[in-house]
Formats: structure tokens, C-alpha cells, sequence
């Protein structure tokens, strides 16, 4: 029996420490209860007093003064438990890394999951979910890209993103593009609204009205956008709409347009309407890269907001509503604080003109 008091000296930070332990509301009853006992050894009381409070023995108490004064706070743990472990070493965490990377699992699966991979390694799926969080790898996800095939992408990525940074002194700089097909969908049934729990619900089954384009240039220094709708998108719609944007301009003003290569926007009217237009200059993307033109980024706003929940009784309610939507835009607007920052796809201007990250 130990009939002595035995205390424990502990300094402030130490006590400090166990008391900030004992105060976690996930803490085990186990480790509670040894932080309990170094406390009131520390405290003076005697083993009978602990074990009664506690209704613990005197040999338990024994045992953690002894690993709390030989290992401090963190020999008040709970030890190992036997049998086999996770084994997770850094030899195996690179050897999934690159199976995970570099191979797939047999045809015709076409991607790893946890339970594949882990059987195929001989580790549970959870280790190996473990390591893929580590590494940020995602092999459930896909992704689609489109490389554009433009041998002169590095020149004009860097006039268009040129004109962005730096657009040219008493000058002004337009997005153009056209959304294609919107089309003017009614529903058939009544939309049930959004409540507690549930989403907003439309029916599955629609009518459709028709359909129409909106033309949309982007006035990049101001966020403001003008806009018309048309029938149908061809080179002589496109010239009626360059006009609009000259016709919104002072006499005289210099107007650069950016534009993507879209074979309307390059056809025999747009060449000659631009030989009587000589202060207007007409700057293309590069192929496949209409993330280049502003204007997408309004698009998708536009799409979001008004177009994809809409509905629209015919082609003239899908019209007032999209010139509403511009009408709105615009009374709040503001510039895009557009960026380039996929180091993947660094891009060097060849003339001393911009680098962008």
C-alpha cells in the first residue's frame, strides 16, 4: 500500500498544459482521468484521496506519476495498441503516388478508386485515400481541355492580354462575341418553389418558342455592355452591330474590338466595312481560346442569372428580358479584374511588350 502523499511538482506552464488537455470536449475518459490524478498529486492529495475521488488504485496512480515525470503530458497517452498497423511509410506512400499516376486498373475500368488500388497493393482503402488527400490526387475527377493550334499564339495571346493591362491612351476597347441559339423555353407545368429542404423544382417537360442570338460588346475600361438580338448570326448581322458600337462612340474615337475567329466575324462584308472604318482596328484570338475574350466571362453571368432558370413565353419576352438583364447590368457595372495565373501556361510576349503569370 502507499500510504505517503508523494505530491508532484509541476510549474505553471505544466499545469497550464494539463489544464488546457483536461478542458477538450473530445478527450477520452482514459487520458481525462490520468490528467485528474497529476493534478491533484500536484494538488497535495494523498493516494486515498485520488483513488476515492476517482475510484482508482494506488498502483494506477503510481504508474502515471512515474510516465508523467519520466515523459511529461505526452506519456499520458494511450500506448499502441497491438496487431497489425497501417504500416504507412514513406517507401509505400510514393509507390501509390505513382501507381496512382502512371497506371490504370485493367481493361475496361478506366480509373483507380480506393478499394481497387488498396486491393491491388495489399493496404487498406482508407490508407490509401489518406495518401491522395496528401497529394491532392483526384483520380474520380475529370476535367477536358481544348489546346489551341495556332502557330502564332504567343503574339496574339500577348496583343489581346496587352490591350487589357495596358489599353492604348484616348482609346477604347471592345469584347465582342454573339450567344448562339438561346432559346426561348416555357414550362408546362407551374415551377414549385424553393422551401425549407427542398430546392427550387422545374418541370421536365417544356415548350419551345425559338430561338435567338445576342450580340454583346464588352466595353472593357467601364464593365458596360450593349446589346442587340438577332434571328440569325451572319457577317452582315455582325457589321449592323459594329455599327451600333461605332455609332455609341465620339467621331472620330479610336476603337479596338477583340473577336474570335469565328468565319463570320472574318468574311468578305467585315473586311470591306473595316477599310471604311480606319479607326477601328479588329484584333482575333488565337484558335480554341475563347477564354482570351472578356466577354465569355459576362456571357456566363448572363447564362446564370437569366437564362438557364428563365422562362420565356416567346422570342419577344426572351428579347425584352435579355435587354432588361443588360439594362440592370449596367446600372451597377464594372470592369473585370481579369488575370492570367496558370503557370502551366505561361505565356512570353516575343517583343518587349507584357509577360503574364
Amino acid at each position: 500500500m502507499f500510504s505517503a502523499t508523494m505530491s508532484l511538482m509541476l510549474t505553471p506552464a505544466e499545469r497550464q498544459q494539463l489544464v488546457q488537455v483536461l478542458r477538450q470536449t473530445t478527450l477520452s475518459h482514459g487520458i481525462a482521468r490520468r490528467v485528474q490524478v497529476i493534478l491533484r498529486l500536484a494538488d497535495g492529495e494523498t493516494y486515498a484521496m485520488i483513488g476515492a475521488a476517482l475510484g482508482v488504485t494506488d498502483r494506477f496512480i503510481a504508474i502515471w506519476k512515474r510516465r508523467y515525470s519520466e515523459g511529461g503530458i505526452l506519456a499520458l497517452a494511450d500506448a499502441p495498441r497491438a496487431g497489425r498497423g497501417h504500416g504507412l511509410t514513406a517507401a509505400l506512400e510514393a509507390k501509390i503516388v505513382d501507381v496512382t499516376q502512371h497506371t490504370t486498373p485493367p481493361v475496361p475500368l478506366t480509373h483507380w478508386t480506393t478499394r481497387r488500388l488498396g486491393k491491388k497493393l495489399g493496404v487498406s482503402h482508407n490508407t490509401v485515400a489518406q495518401v491522395w488527400r496528401r497529394a491532392g490526387l483526384q483520380p474520380h475527377r475529370l476535367e477536358r481541355y481544348t489546346e489551341s493550334s495556332d502557330p502564332d499564339f504567343e503574339r496574339k495571346a500577348a496583343d489581346i492580354i496587352g490591350l487589357y493591362l495596358t489599353p492604348p491612351k484616348h482609346a477604347v476597347v471592345f469584347c465582342v462575341d454573339e450567344k448562339t441559339a438561346i432559346q426561348a423555353l416555357d414550362r408546362t407545368v407551374p415551377v414549385l418553389p424553393l422551401s425549407p429542404g427542398r430546392a427550387e423544382r422545374h418541370g421536365f417537360e417544356y415548350l419551345r418558342h425559338g430561338t435567338l442570338s445576342l450580340y454583346a460588346a464588352l466595353n472593357v475600361q467601364t464593365g458596360r455592355v450593349l446589346g442587340e438580338t438577332v434571328l440569325h448570326h451572319t457577317s452582315l448581322a455582325f457589321v449592323a452591330f459594329l455599327d451600333q458600337v461605332v455609332a455609341s462612340q465620339p467621331r472620330r474615337q479610336r476603337i479596338h474590338i477583340i473577336a474570335d475567329n469565328l468565319s463570320a466575324h472574318k468574311a468578305k462584308p467585315v473586311q470591306a466595312w473595316l477599310a471604311t472604318h480606319p479607326q477601328v482596328t479588329l484584333h482575333y484570338t488565337p484558335t480554341y481560346s475563347s477564354w482570351l475574350n472578356q466577354v465569355e466571362l459576362w456571357f456566363a453571368k448572363i447564362e446564370r442569372d437569366c437564362i438557364a432558370r428563365g422562362i420565356f413565353t416567346s422570342t419577344q419576352d426572351l428579347k425584352k428580358k435579355l435587354m432588361q438583364y443588360i439594362k440592370l447590368h449596367n446600372a451597377t457595372c464594372q470592369p473585370f479584374a481579369w488575370r492570367y495565373r496558370d503557370s502551366s501556361r505561361r505565356i512570353h510576349a516575343t517583343r518587349m511588350l507584357i509577360t503574364v503569370h
